[in-house]
């Protein structure tokens, strides 16, 4: 075996729940080579940038804001916080934070100073008599320990043949899709608040996302549509996804339409986990191999935070 491919821990996925595990590793002396398919930190936390001769747009087309309840959780983002990475945004509640100047902010911070390779699509995972071997694009990376931070359908295909009885658990969850239009308009819309919700409407939530702290593009607007909607649009091409959302968007809140300077969308297929039970993270000592992720706590960035943090701790634990 080659060496130079050999870590003692691999991480499949650089999300929050990815990240969170690597840090715990890496506290207590058990650094991870961190593998993932994004070009960058992001995820479901992602930040899209939009170049236009008038200058970037920006907009947070996955996870509009998060919580913190949990005490360990409240002290990590107000480290986020000191370093500049997370704000408050007031004009959601108390308690509501976002990354800066992107959602993908704590992300980033949490990469800087971790062994991540992005761009990386996993082919295939094997277990051997004393290694796991993951395949990426033809090259393979030997470890003793292999954790696992992607989606349930996502661990489900990769897993088929390596990990069954762990495959057969990620398959039982299931998740709701999520349509994401982003559009930028060169004058105000006629929405005086910075957000709306509606728990009944096809946009199920819309928020001016350069009101949010330390963003700029002050009619640049991020729409969600409810689960139902998106699942009833779910295979439209993202043009006509777009168009339809927006038109949607306007008569559900009483506005005359307007032509958008700059509009697209962005299919979340796998965007709300349907979370059933809570184990948190799962561990299996005997073939050293784990999974974790928000769908195994619940669909929240705390969430995928908390069950990175466990599986670390079960993993240094056995």
């Amino acid at each position: 075996m080659d060496e130079s491919s050999f870590s003692e821990t691999i991480i499949i996925g650089a999300g929050m729940a990815g990240l969170a595990c690597a840090h715990a590793l890496r506290s207590a002396g058990r650094p991870a080579k961190l593998f993932d398919k994004g070009r960058g930190p992001g995820g479901r936390m992602a930040t899209r940038r939009v170049d236009r001769e008038s200058g970037q747009l920006y907009f947070d087309h996955g996870a509009q804001f998060f919580t913190a309840r949990d005490p360990v959780f409240q002290q990590r983002v107000l480290d986020w916080e000191q370093a500049g990475a997370v704000a408050k945004w007031p004009a959601i509640g108390a308690d509501a934070w976002v990354g800066t100047p992107g959602m993908n902010g704590p992300l980033k911070a949490m990469a800087a100073p971790l062994d991540v390779t992005w761009s990386a699509r996993i082919d295939a995972v094997r277990k051997s008599d004393e290694h796991w071997q993951v395949e990426i694009e033809g090259e393979l990376h030997s470890c003793t320990h292999l954790l696992i931070a992607i989606p349930p359908e996502q661990v489900g295909d990769l897993l088929e043949d390596a990990a069954p009885e762990l495959a057969e658990t990620a398959r039982q969850v299931q998740s709701r899709p999520c349509w994401t239009v982003m559009a930028h308009f060169e004058q105000p819309i006629g929405i005086s608040s910075d957000f709306v919700r509606s728990d009944t409407g096809a946009i199920a939530w819309a928020a001016r996302n350069g009101a949010k702290p330390g963003r700029t593009g002050s009619e640049s607007w991020v729409l969600q549509a409810s689960a139902a909607r998106s699942q009833e649009a779910l295979e439209l091409e993202k043009d006509e996804a777009a168009k339809l959302l927006l038109a949607e968007f306007f008569e559900q809140n009483g506005l005359d339409a307007q032509a958008p300077a700059h509009l697209t969308a962005h299919r979340w297929r796998y965007a709300l986990p349907k979370v059933e039970e809570s184990p948190v993270a799962l561990w299996n000592a005997d073939k050293r191999i784990g999974l974790a992720g928000d769908w195994l706590h619940s669909p929240r960035v705390e969430g995928a935070w908390l069950s990175g943090t466990r599986l670390a701790s079960l993993m240094i634990g056995s």
